[in-house]
């Protein structure tokens, strides 16, 4: 009994010794972190909105921490492509994926996905957040939400409105709006924001949602006509515009977000050095200032409430995508 007593406790001796070693390992990898180049993973085309703002922050933290950091431009299948990559890299805190609102409507979008939106990936901070814009040609006789309603219950099915394919933040936006709206009228999805935007202002299409960045030159310059903004106040840079909710939309904002992720297990030291280092970036006044002319506006939360921040939205755009019969989308 004895020798089986003596066993047993140098078995948990040497289990508490790995647990030990285990846990300094962590704290140590964590504390020395980061020891080389890190790789962002953007999982959309260079120069898209999301990898502009992206550049615009990472810089700044590569500085911070003395480190290297290389964008690498993935895209692919709505951007699952390259958030799969960053789910199966190994989660060290050397590969960072900066995505958008559209991480959360791809978990309904897509009839299967190669990674769990939910369970994957560990939240690290929120880049900034910007309205989406409702717009038309100046030749509609649009000017305001209750005009576009009242056509488009008139001549059920018949308005049609534009985005840049079906799950896009332009379409998801759109549709919450024609629900709160409680009306039909015809999706024309193109293969991006450019033909979207064209037929838009020739007046082929009769309303379109995109992101303020985008609209604001043309807003400014009389090639688009600006009705409302899908966001819980109105912007700073187009005050006088309403927000959906002020023109008696309850539930229809759409705003479109930017965040800083990384694979689930990583050692939460480093996702709260990570998390501080890019609140540290975005409170640097270039930083600031390069970010508000791309259209974003900060949204400063704690890893744990970006993480919350990102469940809900997963589980709204569900809702929407069920309410307004999204059909789902193979991935290719």
């Amino acid at each position: 009994m004895l020798l089986a007593f003596a066993r047993a406790a140098r078995a948990a001796i040497g289990a508490a010794a790995c647990a030990l070693a285990l846990l300094g390992s962590e704290a140590a990898s964590a504390q020395g972190w980061p020891e080389h180049n890190i790789t962002t993973v953007v999982p959309f085309a260079a120069g898209n909105a999301i990898d502009s703002v992206g550049r615009v922050v990472l810089d700044q933290v590569s500085k911070q921490v003395g480190r290297p950091i290389i964008i690498e431009n993935r895209a692919g299948a709505g951007g699952t492509t390259g958030a799969n990559a960053v789910a199966k890299s190994k989660p060290d805190g050397y590969t960072l994926l900066v995505f958008s609102s559209s991480f959360a409507s791809a978990h309904s979008i897509y009839t299967s996905l190669p990674y769990d939106t939910l369970a994957d990936f560990a939240a690290v901070a929120p880049i900034g957040v910007q309205p989406t814009v409702l717009v038309t040609a100046p030749t509609k006789p649009f000017r305001t939400v209750a005009d576009v309603i009242a056509a488009a219950k008139a001549r059920p099915g018949e308005l049609n409105y534009a985005s840049a394919g079906i799950g896009a933040a332009s379409h998801l936006a759109a549709e919450r709006f024609r629900v709160a709206g409680g009306f039909e009228a015809q999706h024309i999805p193109f293969r991006g924001p450019t033909d979207a935007l064209t037929e838009t202002m020739t007046g082929r299409v009769d309303f379109y949602f995109l992101p303020l960045a985008a609209a604001l030159p043309l807003i400014q310059d009389g090639k688009l006509r600006a009705l409302a903004v899908s966001a819980e106040k109105r912007s700073a840079v187009l005050p006088e515009v309403p927000t959906t909710a002020e023109a008696g939309l309850a539930d229809s904002a759409y705003p479109f977000w930017a965040g800083l992720f990384l694979p689930a297990k990583t050692p939460r030291d480093i996702v709260g050095r990570l998390h501080d280092e890019t609140e540290k970036a975005l409170g640097a006044p270039t930083v600031r200032d390069r970010i508000t002319k791309l259209g974003y506006e900060p949204m400063n939360m704690s890893p744990e409430a970006f993480q919350e921040y990102f469940k809900n939205d997963v589980i709204a755009t569900a809702k929407l995508v069920k309410a307004a019969k999204i059909p789902t989308q193979e991935r290719n």
